[in-house]
């Protein structure tokens, strides 16, 4: 079973994600903000992470450059579940490392399933945006093949 870690200060958003993450068939780590994430990892093998940017403690942008430098989750995909929308903020997380970018509120279909139009774009929750399944297997077809990085 592959395991996914959901990152926000919001029990009530971390609730909603993981049951869904669950149906969907996936094991599911919950952290409450970045230093707890960071906590949390112990080597274990994630194939996907969704993080909010602002928590208490470790913001999820900061978190993001930390996962990117321990190399066992160097390209383990990263998305953004935030409030903020601003182009320039969607240009931190992609230099931070983010992967996918999903605006809240947002249906909890989008953490599992591709948009219909199937060009990687949620209408505004960009940069590319594409579902935990689509997600999961490019970072196996990664972990098979790490040089086509």
């Amino acid at each position: 079973m592959k395991t996914i870690m959901t990152v926000d200060d919001s029990a009530s958003m971390r609730q909603m994600v993981s049951f869904v993450l669950k149906a969907a068939g996936y094991s599911v780590v919950e952290a409450t903000d970045g230093v707890d994430a960071l906590s949390k990892l112990k080597g274990q093998d994630l194939a996907l992470v969704f993080s909010d940017i602002n928590m208490p403690n470790m913001d999820g942008l900061e978190f993001t450059r930390q996962l990117r430098a321990i190399p066992q989750y160097k390209f383990v995909p990263v998305v953004l579940l935030t409030t903020e929308s601003h182009p320039e903020k969607k240009q931190q997380g992609k230099a931070a490392g983010a992967t996918g970018w999903i605006v809240k509120p947002f249906s909890p279909e989008e953490t599992t399933g591709c948009p219909e139009s199937g060009n990687g774009d949620a209408g505004q929750n960009q940069p590319s945006y594409c579902g935990v399944d689509q997600r999961v297997q490019r970072q196996d077809q990664h972990r098979r093949h790490p040089d086509s990085a």
